[in-house]
């Protein structure tokens, strides 16, 4: 529409400028099209979720040991008729039931993290409308308007629909949610180019965009999810979520232990049933049965099964700890993400920069002042640097005057105490360094001495002259005031304020000029302020092209949206720990450049910055090739940034994507974590985000950075200390069916080391309690020192699966050892369990001190972390009581010891880890 004439448009869309639509053709439209709201996406019914949740591969290996003691419990009740044992078994099935349903229901709740980024892109539309229909103008639910609607907008309105403008009024529209530019963007209604970007479709009002100044008048063009905003919602539909790093790396690492323990259950009872065999040239019932009941045992300890829940807790504590440095995490997955990130792609306008223009420096009386640069906060130092001289008070304020009197934006205060503006963004800049030397609008207009000052005459800022002008009543003078682009202005311009002398332009021009170039360089925009006395004849009744001219020039401002003053630090800080910072934006090359040199993301000003019109021609491959040296990206859209994103990922990167607008959501969403700003991002980008900064400081990304490898580090601890206790269980069943090939005393030869509800004790309970711990765990050492780690590594990598092999094989060795003295010491069998249960239990209680560093035991204190301390101890205390407790008794299988075996069980298995540790200590040796 934008490059149709204004009539062919409204013939096209069958519709009068004055006349609007009738109520029944609107109505026939909306019955039609559809209500102008942004589809939602179909979500995934919460049943089917939780279905989804009761068939991860750990959880089928616990299905299957249902099933077993099912039918275990079946043959006992039916064949064998032995009820206790039946019950036994059945007590089994339900303890290992339970365990699921507790598994599945963590791992629903974590993946139950509402997508809600369709929902507030809809409720962002849920305002009035001024809508002429049958040739009256009413207020209308913007959900009703539709194609061919004419609508009319002024300062403050939101845009409801895209609109192709039919007349305007200095109208001026803020767009950052789409393009990511802070400047309004001044609109008309001429017919433009076929090919022309997004950002500079003048002649269009965008949905979600905010007038800032002026009015107009459009005819709807697009409604609901055929709008700008709608396209970067169904954009944001079709974008997947990918699995994070640590849910590939644990889906990995859980199928290999799934094919582990299949294999092992199956190596089992094959053992058993071959060994029946050759003893007796027949395989029995019985023996079948028998050797079930071990592969019970077997399977619930060859499956880490409190892996998912230790993990969610592991992770919630993580989230915690990011919600105290402000980080709002919305997906647990996420927070180790955060450890491997190498790439951290930013929006520049509002996350890196404050999305606030900002006066930060000025020319006022051929004197150079800056001003503190805190966005719209209006407080702030301005101070001089001039080389030879000091500039005074005096010498600014004529120009600060001039520009506060000639300006009709505000700023106010909100609900939350934060400054908003109102009015063109340029004019609030000026009002803000107004409010820094302490001059208001209406402190000046409510004087009552001598500089009594009355506005006359106000002539507004016009596209095509570039400027404003005031005329100002000044006690019994008459002032014009004037401000506008410096290179219009000058063309009205005849004199120059210069350290307190009136000099013709020619004399300063050159000076100015140069100032004017400066600003540029450092990506300014530049506004130049002047005055003119007037006659009282002239101000009341010259005209417009009359008043301005003869121009006195006091000062030239330079505005930015200033760079938020921590992110230098923190980028510095990310380089350092091997994280790379890349800034895409909507805004111009120029501008995009000079804020990333000046926040170290790139090291020279020649660095290359790419556009979004070089990346459309460049296809994948070429983009692919040349995205690991580019840190600039300008000019793009959301389409460009996805692509950017996925480019580095197929580099392997972990690409981290932050960012504010509605604009960045899609990006956010394709990003392995996407992060939002929590106070001045956008709903949609809150609600696209896994973590929302609510402070909206970069150095929280770093902060966080520096958590999710904390984070990482206890992931690995717990995985060491959990799949230790597995190889000691698996590998104590085993030496139990491979070695005690005849009865021992009251022990027979098919009796199982442990039981299986024995195991799912030590899993649930003295495992996993002291597991879990873990997570409180400070870092080791300076975790921002490091690298980031290699994604694709195996969890189990750099000498962990060496150590887990070592110490579960010791662990699992002792634990046999004890079963087997307990048989030939003559106990009954539900004691020699008991033995080899506390025995296991204690060894890895042991462990988990060592388990939680890198070195040894030696080198970490055991006191550091008091909720490790409480977890051992209580798993410790439980795990002793459920031996002496008579009703724990019948339901695990397990009976109370004399003192001295109890003092044996508690410190012998110490000695493994007491004993590796020191030898490690001594001789470095990382394997174990």
């Amino acid at each position: 529409m934008y490059s149709q004439d204004c009539k062919d448009v409204l013939n096209e869309l069958k519709t009068s400028r004055h006349d609007g639509l009738t109520t029944a053709d609107a109505n026939e439209r909306l019955a039609k099209y559809g209500p102008n709201e942004i589809q939602q996406e179909v979500q995934e019914p919460a049943w089917k979720a939780y279905l989804h949740a009761l068939t991860e591969p750990i959880i089928i290996i616990l299905w299957i040991a249902i099933g077993l003691t099912l039918i275990s419990a079946s043959y006992d009740f039916f064949i064998k008729k032995d009820p206790p044992s039946g019950m036994s078994a059945l007590y089994e099935g339900i303890v290992i039931l339970i365990v699921i349903l507790i598994n599945s229901g963590l791992t629903y709740w974590q993946r139950l993290s509402a997508q809600k980024s369709l929902d507030a892109l809809s409720s962002a539309s849920r305002h009035q409308s001024n809508v002429l229909r049958d040739q009256t103008w009413e207020k209308i639910d913007a959900s009703k308007l539709v194609e061919g609607d004419i609508v009319e907008v002024k300062m403050g309105d939101f845009i409801e629909a895209d609109v192709r403008f039919l007349s305007v009024n200095e109208l001026q529209v803020n767009e950052s949610h789409l393009t990511g530019e802070s400047d309004a963007i001044q609109k008309d209604f001429q017919t433009l180019p076929e090919h022309t970007d997004l950002g500079d479709r003048t002649n269009m009002g965008f949905s979600g965009s905010t007038v800032v100044n002026g009015s107009g008048i459009g005819v709807v063009t697009a409604t609901g999810s055929h709008t700008e905003l709608g396209k970067i919602a169904d954009l944001l539909n079709r974008t997947p979520t990918g699995k994070t790093p640590i849910e590939r790396a644990i889906n990995q690492l859980t199928k290999r232990l799934m094919i582990a323990a299949i294999g092992v259950v199956m190596i089992a009872i094959t053992y058993d049933l071959v060994k029946e065999y050759l003893a007796t040239n027949t395989i029995t019932f019985s023996g079948l049965m028998a050797s079930v009941s071990g592969a019970i045992a077997l399977a619930v300890a060859a499956i880490p099964d409190s892996m998912p829940v230790v993990l969610s807790i592991v992770l919630t504590i993580g989230a915690r700890t990011l919600a105290r440095n402000h980080g709002l995490i919305k997906s647990l997955s996420s927070v180790e993400t955060l450890g491997a990130t190498t790439f951290i792609a930013s929006d520049k306008t509002g996350t890196l920069t404050k999305n606030e223009m900002t006066v930060t420096r000025f020319f006022a009386n051929g004197r150079h002042f800056a001003a503190d640069a805190n966005g719209y906060d209006p407080v702030g130092e301005i101070t001089s640097f001039e080389e030879d001289e000091t500039g005074q008070p005096a010498d600014y304020l004529p120009f600060i005057k001039s520009a506060v009197l000639n300006n009709e934006a505000q700023i106010q205060r909100n609900e939350n105490g934060n400054y908003e503006p109102l009015g063109n963004p340029t004019d609030v800049s000026l009002i803000v360094l107004g409010s820094k030397a302490k001059i208001t609008r209406a402190n000046l207009l409510n004087q009552t001495d001598d500089e009594d000052f009355d506005i006359l005459r106000v002539l507004p800022f016009e596209s095509d002259r570039k400027m404003m002008s005031t005329v100002v009543k000044f006690g019994d003078s008459y002032k014009l005031f004037t401000k506008g682009a410096p290179d219009v202005i000058m063309q009205h311009t005849t004199d120059v304020s210069l350290k307190d002398q009136i000099v013709p332009l020619e004399q300063g021009r050159e000076l100015l000029e140069k100032q004017i170039l400066d600003y540029a360089d450092d990506a300014l925009r530049t506004i130049a302020v002047t005055k003119r006395t007037l006659t009282k004849q002239q101000a009341l009744h010259a005209t417009q092209a009359e008043l301005e001219q003869d121009l006195t020039l006091l000062g030239i401002a330079g505005i930015i949206d200033p760079p938020r003053a921590e992110v230098r630090t923190s980028i510095a800080n990310l380089h350092k720990a091997g994280v790379q910072v890349v800034m895409i934006t909507g805004d111009h090359p120029a501008t995009a450049q000079a804020i990333a040199y000046r926040l170290g993301i790139i090291r020279s000003q020649q660095a290359r910055t790419l556009e979004g019109q070089e990346i459309e021609e460049l296809s994948d491959a070429q983009l692919f090739k040349i995205v690991p040296d580019i840190r600039v990206y300008a000019r793009v859209s959301p389409e460009h940034k996805q692509r950017i994103i996925k480019a580095l990922q197929k580099h392997d990167q972990v690409v981290a994507m932050t960012g504010d607008g509605v604009n960045d959501a899609p990006a956010l969403r394709a990003a392995d974590i996407g992060i939002a700003m929590g106070i001045n991002g956008t709903e949609v980008t809150k609600d696209s985000a896994d973590l929302i900064l609510l402070d909206d400081k970069f150095t929280t990304i770093e902060t966080s950075v520096a958590a999710g490898r904390t984070i990482f580090a206890n992931i690995k601890n717990f995985m060491r200390q959990e799949l230790t206790t597995n190889v000691a269980e698996v590998l104590s069943i085993l030496l139990g069916t491979f070695f005690i090939t005849r009865s021992i005393g009251h022990v027979s030869e098919l009796t199982p080391t442990l039981t299986a509800i024995m195991v799912l004790w030590v899993n649930m309970i003295s495992d996993s309690l002291p597991a879990f711990a873990l997570g409180y765990d400070g870092a080791e050492h300076d975790v921002m020192s490091e690298k980031p780690r290699n994604v694709h590594e195996s969890l189990l990598a750099n000498h962990l699966l060496s150590r887990i092999a070592v110490r579960g094989a010791v662990m699992g060795l002792t634990v046999f050892v004890a079963f087997y003295w307990a048989a030939q010491s003559g106990m009954p069998v539900n004691k020699a369990q008991t033995v080899a249960f506390l025995t296991l239990v204690f060894g890895q209680l042991w462990h988990v001190f060592d388990a939680r560093t890198t070195h040894t035991l030696f080198r970490r204190s055991p006191f550091s972390n008091p909720y490790l301390m409480a977890a051992v101890l209580f798993a410790a205390i439980s795990s002793l009581a459920i031996t002496m407790l008579p009703f724990f008794n019948t339901l695990m299988g397990t009976s109370s010891l004399t003192w001295p075996v109890y003092l044996a069980v508690i410190f012998v298995p110490a000695l493994p880890t007491f004993v590796l540790s020191g030898l490690k200590e001594m001789f470095k040796i990382n394997f174990w």
